[in-house]
């Protein structure tokens, strides 16, 4: 009997999702239903978070509080991809003012450390570990910043579950216990000081494998002190002094006089109509306006008669990637620094400039990479209309390594992402925020918020920004669909932190994508490689104005989850 019920579930479970797949590829992509809700929606990488700012939303909170008390959690839980010692950019609709605002909270170069010193040393690039590439961390401010403008609950409330769960501690997820696993055993066998003090000892002396409890006493004190202080406990007090001379000790050059003279910056999105679809993007120092120029040059396209996945899909794609990086790595660099012509790399008639370089086989061009690092993306939406896109991370992984003493986090590595060849616009200079891979998006239609998303990954987020808007639009997918679809990314292009080649590039796939598409890219020109699991995750919120509900989705390659009410 079991057995027969366990078939027919099956079977109707099967025939549902695939129906509304049939005239893309007749394959289910789904890997749940989307999420409906009507007064609010949170939808994060990891589950206790999404309850947290669920909780918020409920006992009264707005959607800025929720998303800082997820954020916060988040970076207690899924240190592997965020925390304090990292940035944050942020892209809010506000219900009240119907209107989008931009935030980045990202952190400058030390003021001591010049491109002189790097020379000195014989560095070609700035390490990924230790002191050199650890920029101020921004995420604390951008708190904040967002706080004074929107928020509505004290900072002492809305950091209180954060700090419950740090003292008390929580079950490692399956994929989050892997990561630390992999990450603290590889960060003490470089001696870096603190690890084993701040990840092991605070937990019996072992860290916890998936299910067992995980408690971080460090942060819960460090977050006690930025609720009570505000983000001058962070940026001026003991703990910026803390991290000024542990940096110090380190051989490193970051001060708390670094951290005092921080400050983040509310920015203006920019954007591209796709199909009738306002695509929302931050302005450089991020990669953001990367996927405005792809979705520029693919509008170009009929995909109607392109199928999904197909040769010519990824061709077309790959060759539109191309393009759009090797102006990222020529043009993309802090605004403060070097005038980036956003307007003009955004416009039709240079998109069509650019369509026209596209032919029937790859292309060479120049080609470098940067590392995939770890990332957290969240999305909260409230009952008054308020939306926020929030992208927060360390880096490459969990950061540089540099955990000061008795905080309870590391430190990030951004740093690592400057050129040290002269004269580029990306070049190291004192002061200045490096180029940023982390980019939220936004997208409205017909001036009416539609849909808050993100895509983590390094290199890939304006790829998976860009395939994400056309899953939606050009095949009609729904936000749990356009998730949970096959992906691919191209690795290869030139880098703003300097490197180049000339090479067509490798195209990655996952076994979603089908092997007569990898025998068409290879008649192509294309060259071909394994997935390398750098696609995940993405989180969506999608409004639905004619019936006033949100649709909520998550990734599945993750822990992710969304849940509203």
């Amino acid at each position: 009997m079991r057995t027969t019920i366990s078939v027919i579930f099956c079977f109707l479970f099967s025939v549902s999702i695939t129906t509304a797949q049939d005239r893309i590829t007749g394959e289910p992509f789904a890997t749940r239903s989307v999420v409906l809700a009507q007064n609010g929606m949170v939808a994060t990488s990891h589950p206790l978070a999404t309850q947290i700012g669920l909780d918020m939303l409920k006992s009264g909170g707005n959607a800025i509080d929720a998303a800082i008390a997820a954020n916060a959690a988040l970076g207690l839980m899924e240190p592997t991809g965020c925390g304090i010692g990292g940035d944050l950019f942020a892209i809010v609709w506000d219900g009240k003012t119907e209107k989008l605002y931009g935030l980045n909270a990202s952190g400058r170069s030390p003021q001591k450390l010049t491109l002189d010193y790097f020379e000195k040393e014989g560095m070609e690039k700035i390490p990924s570990l230790g002191p050199l590439p650890v920029s101020v961390p921004g995420a604390v401010d951008g708190w904040f910043k967002l706080h004074s403008k929107f928020g509505s609950k004290p900072m002492t409330e809305i950091l209180a579950p954060a700090i419950d769960y740090a003292e008390k501690g929580f079950p490692l997820t399956e994929l989050i216990a892997w990561y630390m696993q992999r990450s603290i055993s590889y960060y003490e066998s470089k001696g870096f000081p603190n690890i084993e003090d701040t990840y092991i000892a605070q937990n019996g002396g072992q860290l916890p494998n998936e299910g067992e409890i995980y408690k971080n006493p460090y942060l819960a004190n460090t977050y006690r002190k930025i609720a009570e202080g505000g983000r001058d406990a962070f940026y001026k007090g003991d703990i910026a002094k803390t991290i000024g001379t542990f940096i110090k000790e380190q051989g490193g050059f970051l001060s708390a006089k670094d951290l005092a003279a921080h400050k983040s910056e509310w920015v203006e999105p920019v954007s591209v109509n796709y199909r009738g679809y306002d695509v929302w993007e931050l302005p450089p120092n991020g990669q953001g306006i990367a996927a405005l120029q792809m979705l520029q040059i693919l509008k170009g396209y009929d995909f109607s008669n392109i199928e999904f996945g197909s040769a010519e899909h990824l061709h077309l794609f790959t060759e539109t990637k191309k393009l759009a990086f090797e102006d990222r790595a020529k043009y993309y660099a802090d605004m403060d620094f070097f005038d980036v012509p956003v307007e003009e790399l955004l416009s039709d008639d240079y998109a069509d400039s650019r369509r026209k370089q596209i032919g029937e086989r790859a292309g060479k061009y120049s080609a470098g990479e940067i590392s995939a690092g770890e990332t957290i993306y969240m999305t909260v939406a409230d009952k008054e209309g308020t939306m926020i896109s929030l992208i927060q991370s360390n880096y490459r992984g969990m950061g540089s390594g540099m955990t000061p003493p008795k905080l309870g986090f590391m430190l990030q590595d951004r740093g690592e992402l400057f050129s040290l060849k002269r004269g580029q616009a990306n070049t190291y200079e004192p002061g200045k925020r490096p180029f940023h891979t982390i980019i939220p998006a936004f997208v409205t239609k017909e001036g009416k918020p539609y849909l808050s998303f993100g895509v983590m990954g390094g290199d890939f987020q304006p790829m998976g920004h860009t395939q994400i808007v056309m899953n939606l639009v050009d095949f009609g997918m729904n936000i749990q669909e356009a998730g949970d679809a096959p992906r691919w990314d191209h690795t290869g292009g030139a880098s703003p932190m300097g490197r180049m080649t000339e090479d067509t590039g490798t195209i990655r796939t996952e076994s979603g994508i089908p092997y007569s598409t990898i025998r068409g890219l290879m008649d192509k020109g294309h060259r071909i490689g394994t997935a390398r699991g750098i696609y995940g995750g993405y989180q969506a919120i999608l409004w639905d104005d004619e019936n006033k509900v949100y649709h909520g989705a998550s990734e599945s390659r993750k822990d992710g989850h969304a849940a509203g009410y």
